[in-house]
């Protein structure tokens, strides 16, 4: 891609974001994304940001800073001489390299940090930041416990220091014109959120033989992760209060080591129920063997869906028949044949089938633009309005589903929560 075409590319991208943000009610909905979109990077005094953590993540993170326009990896850091060798090839050799971030803090010439390291060291690492003058950027979801989370929450306060949270999809077009359509009320009142995550591979990386499997493979023991549940139901759980504009109240869920018997120490099933306000409900399920139904949230009201993932859109068209006379309707067109069960004559209910209607798509990646709004939230001192609010509740929300799997009963939301 020319530069031209990158500026062309960006630029429909903000559109499609200032676009969809335009909207009645968008404003207190997404407040982040158009502070970041309305933003002006400038091109010198860019903030200078220390990467700790080089792995798949990180390096994919070094990749978007570098294409930014106001912010530049000024360090990296990595404790496996492995992924620290693949960061440096992705910066300049002028760039200092550390094996422990405390050496990486303490050298300075630093405004920020990005952490993209497993689960267990986040909390560790963002304290360690702000205690050393920085602002954090953080992958999700935010911490292990749910009182690290309120920790990472309170000394941002404390110190008066950004903490912005890896929610990418908050600043996606896509996501935020499906919003503002249901905000529209062009699916009706929202009453149910499914969504899924499923993938059909074991999560198990080979273990190289300078390294060892809990290093390797830490999403997979409890110590260092809460599996599918902070490394992928973050995400949706996020989409989900952001779109029934709540937290719920509570959640009861059922987890297992059903397929994937290696000796992980994490469920390879999860399937929770989240329950919101005047009994709306977020259906959750996700797993590693079988990814026919992938990853999807599938937001229904009474007339009509929205699939954010696939950007479509599906009206409750044609209007509702009863089951019988819809099929004889088939059957005259030919579209089925009658079918004899026991004496009588029976179709399934069957789904509405319309192709539905296209949300729109960006080629541009909102990650980047996370980067620039947290680049002009560091430079000003002011953090992306709402942002925090929205990641600290999605992570709160999966450890506790992780709790209600584990007890084996409902579990309500926390009433003493560091206010955001």
């Amino acid at each position: 891609m020319t530069d031209k075409d990158f500026d062309l590319s960006r630029r429909a991208f903000l559109d499609g974001v200032l676009g969809a943000t335009a909207a009645a009610g968008m404003t207190a909905a997404a407040p982040w994304a158009i502070s970041a979109a309305q933003a002006q990077p400038a091109g010198s005094d860019r903030v200078r940001l220390g990467v700790i953590g080089t792995g798949d993540r990180g390096r994919t993170l070094i990749r978007n800073i570098v294409k930014t326009r106001n912010c530049i990896v000024a360090a990296i850091c990595d404790n496996y001489a492995p992924h620290l060798a693949k960061g440096k090839a992705l910066v300049s050799a002028a760039t200092p390299s550390f094996t422990d971030h405390r050496a990486m803090l303490d050298a300075g010439g630093l405004d920020a940090v990005v952490i993209a390291t497993p689960l267990h060291g986040h909390a560790r690492q963002t304290l360690d930041a702000f205690d050393a003058g920085l602002h954090v950027w953080c992958e999700k979801a935010m911490a292990r416990t749910i009182a690290d989370c309120g920790a990472m929450v309170k000394r941002s306060q404390d110190r008066r220091k950004v903490l912005q949270i890896g929610h990418q999809r908050m600043f996606h077009p896509t996501y935020l014109n499906a919003l503002r359509r249901v905000k529209a009320g062009e699916i009706g009142p929202v009453t149910q959120i499914r969504a899924s995550w499923h993938r059909n591979n074991s999560w198990r990386r080979p273990v190289p033989p300078d390294s060892n499997d809990r290093q390797i493979n830490w999403r997979l023991y409890r110590d260092s992760s809460a599996g599918l549940m902070t490394e992928l139901a973050t995400h949706q759980l996020q989409i989900g209060n952001w779109f029934l504009d709540a937290v719920p109240a509570r959640v009861i869920g059922s987890g297992s080591i059903c397929f994937w018997k290696d000796g992980r120490e994490v469920y390879d099933h999860v399937a929770l129920v989240f329950e919101y306000s005047g009994g709306r409900k977020l259906v959750y399920t996700s797993l590693l063997n079988n990814a026919r139904y992938g990853c999807e949230e599938q937001i229904q009201g009474s007339k009509g869906s929205i699939e954010p993932e696939l950007g479509r859109i599906y009206q409750e068209v044609p209007p509702k028949v009863l089951a019988l006379q819809r099929m004889r309707e088939d059957v005259k067109r030919g579209h089925k044949r009658a079918i004899p069960i026991g004496g009588a004559t029976w179709f399934p209910e069957l789904p509405v089938t319309t192709p539905g209607e296209s949300l729109g798509w960006g080629e541009y990646d909102e990650t980047m633009l996370q980067f620039e709004g947290f680049g002009e939230a560091v430079r000003s001192g002011k953090p992306l309005p709402g942002l925090l609010a929205q990641a600290y509740h999605a992570s709160v929300a999966s450890l506790l589903g992780e709790q209600a799997m584990d007890r084996g009963e409902a579990v309500t939301w926390p009433a003493d929560l560091v206010t955001v």
